[in-house]
């Protein structure tokens, strides 16, 4: 039988899923909502496209979870100034106040998947993904016209 990296790396996410749906219900959160709080933590105000783009989540599901952030009282919406047909996304006060809480429960994941491996195979397996990525990212599988 041959060795499925897509397999591992499945289950990895799966899982990560669950845990992150445990560590974050107290905020109420969900593993579909905080990685839209993680970028915008980084880069607040962006269009829900460049949302979709950079997390490579569809358009529907992005507009899903920013709906619900919104109704939780996470996100606001506010009309672009220069194109009246799309919104920009801020943080709101609640969101600022949970972004360590937000940040120390993903961390966590991190760490624990880390755990026992030493700093040379971490870097390898990290070195690894990232040409995974790299790839995909030069040379999808899909291409957009498909996607629509």
């Amino acid at each position: 039988m041959q060795k499925s990296i897509g397999r591992l790396i499945s289950i990895l996410h799966r899982q990560c899923q669950i845990y992150s749906n445990k560590a974050l219900k107290e905020l109420d959160l969900t593993s579909a909502e905080y990685p839209f709080l993680l970028f915008l933590y980084r880069q607040e105000g962006r269009t829900q496209e460049e949302l979709s783009t950079y997390l490579y989540i569809d358009k529907a599901a992005t507009a899903r979870a920013i709906k619900s952030l919104e109704e939780k009282g996470y996100v606001t919406k506010q009309q672009d100034q220069q194109d009246k047909r799309c919104n920009r996304i801020y943080l709101t006060e609640m969101a600022l106040q949970v972004k360590d809480a937000v940040r120390d429960h993903i961390h966590q994941w991190s760490t624990y998947l880390a755990q026992g491996l030493d700093e040379k195979t971490y870097d390898l397996v990290y070195t690894a993904l990232e040409a995974m990525v790299a790839r995909v990212e030069s040379n999808p599988l899909v291409s957009e016209s498909e996607e629509k």
